[in-house]
């Protein structure tokens, strides 16, 4: 298989398989993923085990390489493929079931480069918002994020979709406890920076010169207070007073965006 970043055959020579149309669930275990930059990344992605592609032949035919000879793929129309994923999904002509990512642990995240941030999600539960997350993290070069094993999305479609292929470039870890978590962030040197509206600092005063992990709460209710005094300062966003809050996912995308200009 190919190393990251490396392009990945993925147009080749596949005949029709047999088999009957989809209820619209993945097999138990596996993940169903769709649309053009879920399914391409997936496919690109060394660490990923694919099981399946339906497809129609237009969506194979501008796929960005070849896919293997040998590929289990099952040609369909858009009807068809529209019963594989959630009701109205945009799959642009492409469903692939694959195996869900393998498990990474914390510690294998806090070695990375310093300068690259980590963001921390206190139950996050919304997948668009994760996927949103996921996508601003990758356009910023954070080293992962992490998450809940409970109270957070699992790896799904939607996440998938919203995350716009970057599902399969940031690590995404997830902990039973996050503010053990947090302590084991801190330990291995880094800044924590809850974002809260609250926070008697603004984001760019409490910005360290450092390693930072970002902290981001749950839509509407913010940092549980436990997790909240597990960070090192609390800090807002210098949004006008016409608008209470943001979106998490917009609260992430900024925040990144600071990091990364502070590094440049």
């Amino acid at each position: 298989m190919a190393k990251r970043g490396e392009k990945k055959a993925l147009r080749g020579r596949a005949g029709r398989m047999q088999g009957g149309r989809g209820s619209g669930r993945a097999s138990q275990g596996h993940v169903r993923l769709w649309g053009r930059h879920a399914v391409e990344a997936a496919l690109k992605n060394p660490d990923r085990e694919h099981r399946k592609l339906w497809a129609t032949r237009e969506a194979i035919a501008s796929l960005d390489g070849e896919l293997p000879a040998d590929f289990p793929i099952e040609y369909a129309d858009g009807t068809d493929l529209a019963r594989l994923v959630a009701r109205d999904a945009p799959h642009q002509g492409l469903v692939l079931e694959c195996e869900p990512l393998q498990d990474l642990h914390l510690d294998e995240v806090l070695t990375s480069d310093p300068a690259r941030p980590l963001v921390v999600l206190d139950q996050v539960t919304d997948p668009h918002n994760l996927g949103a997350i996921l996508r601003s993290a990758a356009a910023f070069d954070a080293a992962a994020i992490i998450t809940q094993d409970r109270h957070a999305p699992p790896e799904s479609g939607v996440v998938a979709k919203s995350a716009s292929g970057a599902l399969e470039i940031v690590p995404w870890v997830r902990v039973v406890n996050l503010s053990r978590a947090l302590e084991d962030i801190a330990e291995a040197g880094y800044w924590r920076i809850g974002l809260a509206g609250e926070g008697a600092q603004t984001f760019g005063e409490a910005l360290p010169s450092g390693p930072v992990a970002l902290v981001l709460g749950a839509e509407g209710e913010g940092l549980r207070p436990n997790v909240a005094d597990h960070c090192d300062a609390l800090a807002r966003l210098p949004i006008s007073e016409a608008m209470e809050s943001l979106n998490v996912s917009n609260a992430a995308a900024i925040a990144l965006y600071a990091v990364a200009t502070r590094r440049a």
